[in-house]
């Protein structure tokens, strides 16, 4: 029934009524299901949410579980450039003022989804999986994706019932930050009792504390969750969510109309007028996002400095967010999102000036230019338009004499051989990726975590820019760990380390009859407010 009357608002917006003006094209009609649908951009990863990669896994995972510390994405962009922290399965914290002792007050009263009780032993469990190798339960998957937040950990200890000791090496001065953060691997916590239980197949299982239960996987379809009404903070107004992986933007756009879904991620950017016009809602925001290339330093033509250069200005920025994506973007002009800490603009490397790129070319006796490939994927989390976007700065770097070979792969495998690391005769690594927190740079650059061990999967290595970011990470000042991030950006920049490309809006569009969505300033949402209309 519910889709028929979704299919009745599509006739009426295809008919080109208003339904709040023309008569005969009212309000939508009555909704008689309570689960919001969604159409999601690729299939997602594991429903484990320690080892799984991409936002568009953690989307999904993070409405099962939860971290300690979590932030407020019930406040708009707009409001918030950055999202406030809040309290998680941490109800409160205290931090030592040498900034080593970190002690979580653990939420009383919580139950995972199996009847299993939060505490501190079950927190630290969870930790022991991802940080201490000496432990019977660690996990190498999960300990290689979430690496970078429990680098400089020490110790950890249940302290009491519901108090937990981290203990770090060095202050960490984005740890809390970190907490919030998924997308390459969570620290959010699962029932220890089903991590027992399942052991390496707990993906299928997936038990947490969060808003919603897993209730149904069928891959390459759907995957359904349940409102958990014994939820310890605001229980959803919704009965449940559906994602629906639809790689195909046309696809999306169809579902949307037709009525089979309530909301869709990634519009195609032609089709965002018209469905506004239609009556449909846009939803964007400013996330931390940056569509960016790594270079390849092990390579004979990007590991110079004037080639990195030259690609950099020979990129139309302008262009693509005008003509290709429609406005759905903004041209990225720094290495972080503008809505990362330390955030740096800097014009004068990625503004484009295909003269001075010419000229660095020829400065390195390259005037005649030289072939390379470029690998990216087809789909996937922070996307937008992948291959088209590859096409088009493939026909830019045509214009200085470079020729592009693209290689593609879909979005779970190309994950994969990202994470490698680029092999010989890749000169440029394409990935979406970008935090609130400008650690996001030490993850990207560090010469510490180069691949395959890291997420550096270009090899980068510059004393200068780690020596920045650790007086960054440890300082204890807030104004001064932001000055040497700053530094640190534009250290990057200086060596033209990465070729930034746009930073995503995140636009999303949702059905007329659909309330209480909010695009916070990340990569990912809170469902608990959204409802549709009775």
């Amino acid at each position: 029934m519910r889709h028929k009357m979704r299919s009745l608002f599509a006739a009426c917006v295809v008919a080109a009524c208003a339904f709040t003006v023309i008569a005969g094209c009212s309000r939508p009609p009555v909704q008689t299901g309570n689960t919001f649908v969604v159409a999601i951009e690729s299939e997602a990863d594991l429903l484990d949410p320690q080892v799984a990669g991409g936002w568009v896994s953690w989307r999904i995972n993070r409405q099962i579980f939860e971290p300690l510390v979590d932030e407020d994405l019930t406040i708009p962009s707009a409001e918030a450039t950055i999202p406030p922290l809040k309290p998680g399965l941490a109800a409160s914290w205290d931090v030592s003022a040498d900034g080593l002792d970190y002690i979580f007050h653990i939420r009383q009263g919580v139950q995972f989804h199996d009847g299993t009780p939060l505490n501190a032993e079950a927190v630290e469990y969870n930790i022991r999986r991802m940080w201490d190798k000496e432990s019977p339960i660690y996990s190498a998957k999960a300990g290689g994706q979430t690496s970078f937040v429990w680098k400089f950990v020490e110790s950890v200890a249940s302290v009491d019932e519901y108090t937990l000791n981290v203990r770090l090496k060095q202050p960490f001065s984005e740890f809390l930050r970190m907490l919030t953060q998924g997308g390459n691997g969570s620290t959010a916590i699962m029932s220890p009792t089903a991590l027992e239980a399942y052991g390496d197949d707990i993906a299928d299982h997936p038990v947490g504390t969060g808003p919603f239960k897993f209730a149904e996987r069928i891959r390459g379809e759907r995957i359904d969750l349940v409102r958990n009404d014994d939820y310890w903070g605001k229980v959803p107004y919704i009965d449940g969510v559906v994602f629906r992986p639809l790689p195909d933007p046309s696809a999306r756009t169809a579902a949307l109309r037709s009525g089979d879904v309530d909301m869709i991620a990634v519009p195609n950017p032609d089709s965002i007028d018209n469905l506004v016009a239609e009556g449909y809602q846009l939803s964007e925001g400013i996330p931390p996002h940056s569509w960016y290339l790594s270079f390849n330093m092990k390579d004979q033509y990007t590991s110079i400095p004037e080639v990195r250069q030259a690609i950099n200005l020979a990129i139309d920025r302008e262009g693509m967010a005008r003509d290709l994506l429609r406005g759905s973007v903004t041209p990225a002009y720094g290495v972080q999102a503008m809505s990362a800490g330390g955030y740096v603009e800097r014009r004068d490397a990625y503004e484009r000036n295909l003269d001075e790129a010419r000229r660095l070319l020829a400065s390195v006796d390259l005037q005649d230019g030289f072939q390379t490939t470029l690998i990216t994927s087809t789909d996937g989390s922070g996307q937008i338009m992948p291959a088209q976007m590859a096409e088009f700065i493939q026909q830019n770097l045509a214009e200085i004499g470079i020729e592009v070979a693209i290689q593609t792969q879909e979005w779970i495998s190309y994950l994969g051989v990202w994470a490698r690391g680029m092999q010989d005769g890749v000169g440029m690594a394409q990935m979406s990726w970008g935090m609130t927190s400008p650690y996001w740079l030490y993850i990207a650059t560090s010469s510490e975590l180069q691949a395959p061990d890291g997420p550096n999967v270009g090899y980068y290595s510059n004393p200068q820019l780690d020596e920045a970011m650790n007086n960054a990470i440890t300082a204890l000042d807030p104004a001064k760990a932001d000055e040497y991030w700053r530094q640190a950006n534009n250290i990057v920049s200086d060596d033209h380390a990465l070729a930034p490309i746009v930073n995503d809006k995140a636009p999303y569009m949702l059905a007329p009859y659909v309330s209480g969505f909010v695009s916070a300033s990340e990569e990912w949402y809170d469902l608990t407010e959204v409802r549709l209309e009775q």
